[in-house]
């Protein structure tokens, strides 16, 4: 059994990463559909909502809240699948519930970008503000840094740079999971 779970700010690759790995066969139990599914509960747009649920969830449960909500998914994947990936991982108080429930199963990997060429990335999605309305990628970064992120970064067990081209990132990608 291996759980490896993914860390790092948005634009940095860790859905390409998710992505990878599901092509390799391997699960993905994506952390943000814990707060999305809670979104929809609540009655609010996902899209629009996602940075204040993630917040709410926190303040209402605890720092631990969302990772605490994953791991039924996470237990549930691992009865077919002997590695199971953990997309998005926000906190070094999340990091800890999976290394205590995993123990030396887990592993974390910081995938790391520098500023602008994260921006350009989510610009590029159409999911950076552009025009004033919305949460941009430094205000989430705020957000995200403010979770504990930096810290669950600096526990990694690896860290990838995701600074060169699209191919080389995915060939690294799957080095690690391999």
């Amino acid at each position: 059994m291996q759980v490896i779970g993914t860390v790092g700010l948005a634009g940095s690759g860790k859905g390409e990463f998710a992505t990878v790995a599901e092509e390799l066969g391997v699960p993905v139990v994506t952390m943000g559909d814990v707060i999305r599914a809670e979104c929809r509960d609540r009655g609010l747009d996902p899209a629009e909502h996602h940075g204040e649920v993630a917040t709410k969830l926190r303040e209402e449960n605890g720092p631990a809240a969302i990772a605490e909500a994953s791991l039924p998914h996470i237990e549930a994947a691992l009865e077919d699948a002997d590695t199971v990936l953990v997309d998005g991982i926000r906190s070094d108080v999340e990091v800890d519930v999976f290394e205590e429930r995993f123990g030396d199963d887990f592993s974390l990997v910081s995938i790391e970008a520098p500023f602008e060429l994260r921006r350009k990335r989510v610009t590029d999605r159409g999911r950076d503000r552009v025009d004033g309305d919305g949460e941009g990628l430094e205000e989430r970064d705020e957000r995200e840094l403010g979770f504990g992120l930096g810290e669950a970064m600096d526990q990694a067990d690896v860290t990838v740079e995701n600074t060169g081209t699209l191919g080389a990132f995915r060939t690294r990608v799957r080095e690690v999971l391999e």
